[in-house]
């Protein structure tokens, strides 16, 4: 079993779900944890972000350039 550890964090969900969909779409062994919690109604994600991605180590390089990609990319039509 692959060791999974924290890569970065996530900035809201629609980044999730982009990241989540690349991820998927290359094979690339991840989760994502989401900073969501109902007892403090989503304060949590408002201060820390949405969450984080856990991959094994190997792929770090790989999600940190894709999370950046889309983070440049973000706005631009």
């Amino acid at each position: 079993m692959e060791s999974f550890e924290k890569v970065i964090k996530l900035e809201n969900e629609i980044e999730a779900q982009l990241i989540e969909g690349i991820l998927q779409e290359r094979g690339i062994p991840h989760f994502i944890r989401s900073f969501h919690d109902t007892a403090y109604d989503g304060l949590i994600q408002m201060v820390e972000g949405y969450g984080e991605i856990f991959a094994p180590s190997e792929y770090r390089d790989t999600i940190i350039s894709l999370v950046e990609e889309v983070r440049k990319n973000r706005g631009e039509n």
